[in-house]
């Protein structure tokens, strides 16, 4: 297994399979992109594949997301999904996405065993998603949000970060169109994730105003602790809607920021360059591509895998004085 010295214990791992995007969002990266990895230094399929199964079969792993920057734009990625899919034992596969080309890869996903996806919307606006992406393509994805509905990938989750003074006043639409879909809406606060390093908390809308917009329009009902569990989004159930099983409707929000929930953490991270990251905010990383190229056998890389975790630190520490921002930004990290 993979445990920390404060006895958290890994069982999702977040794997980036590009730094790539096809979009240019203003709190992400900068107009004219960033510079992307080496195609050298990208994993292969063969070596995402290895060290997936590495952490299935020897390190208790039972998720595994898939991430990038955009990673449906990776060649092949159903091929990877199936072959992931295929492992003993079985982990769940998700994937994070922006949705721009999901309609059309919705139903070869799922039939290559993917279990469920997010899409990023920050905005029902077009005009506003094009301001917010740099990029005319707010269609397609609700075009691919129809299409995972379609293909049985529910409940399809819905990311957005609201931002101050741009699309904070769409809160309670946002959550409504949510609902009305049968989708779950999960509002991010904003991180210090920022190619740019321009974020700043005074402009991020917290979790305490994103709540009390959405109660001015909704009935919420807290779930509680014992239903978050490890899951980093607080959730409510709405009153009067349901999922399309029949379910109680919910929204989450995840409070990086004002709420951390550090404590019961059980995330590892991959970049697609085969870094070992224990921490979204984490300053250092462990190479696990050296030793994979270099012949290392299974064993020592979950030793390595191992030894590299227990390093995770009790917190992200944003907010405290001796905080400082990765230096790689959100598209390069995975989420």
């Amino acid at each position: 297994m993979l445990v920390d010295r404060f006895g958290r214990t890994a069982t999702d791992l977040r794997v980036s399979v590009t730094d790539k995007c096809d979009l240019r969002c203003t709190y992400c990266m900068p107009a004219e992109g960033l510079p992307w990895l080496p195609r050298e230094e990208v994993l292969s399929d063969d070596e995402l594949v290895r060290l997936v199964r590495i952490g299935v079969e020897r390190l208790g792993i039972r998720e595994v997301r898939l991430t990038g920057g955009e990673p449906l734009i990776r060649p092949g990625l159903p091929g990877l999904v199936e072959r992931m899919a295929g492992l003993t034992p079985r982990p769940r596969l998700s994937l994070t996405t922006n949705g721009v080309a999901l309609g059309r890869l919705a139903a070869p996903l799922v039939a290559a065993g993917l279990d469920r996806v997010n899409v990023s919307l920050d905005t029902l606006d077009p005009q506003l998603f094009r301001s917010l992406t740099r990029r005319d393509r707010h269609d397609r994805v609700i075009a691919g949000i129809d299409a995972a509905l379609a293909a049985g990938l529910g409940p399809v989750k819905i990311n957005t970060v609201l931002m101050r003074g741009i699309n904070d006043h769409e809160a309670a639409d946002l959550l409504r169109w949510s609902l009305e879909r049968g989708c779950e809406l999960r509002f991010i606060e904003q991180m210090p994730l920022d190619a740019q390093h321009g974020w700043d908390r005074e402009k991020m809308v917290t979790a305490e105003e994103i709540l009390e917009r959405l109660s001015a329009e909704f009935d919420l009902v807290p779930e509680g602790a014992d239903a978050r569990g490890t899951a980093p989004a607080e959730t409510w159930l709405v009153t009067g809607y349901r999922a399309p099983n029949g379910d109680p409707a919910r929204v989450g929000v995840i409070a990086s920021v004002t709420r951390p929930f550090c404590g019961d953490c059980d995330r590892v991270r991959l970049t697609a360059d085969g870094q070992m990251r224990t921490c979204l905010f984490a300053r250092e990383e462990s190479d696990l591509r050296a030793p994979l190229r270099d012949g290392a056998d299974d064993a020592e890389i979950a030793e390595r895998w191992r030894i590299a975790f227990l390093g995770k630190k009790a917190g992200a520490g944003i907010g405290e004085p001796d905080f400082v921002q990765p230096m790689r930004p959100m598209s390069a990290i995975g989420g």
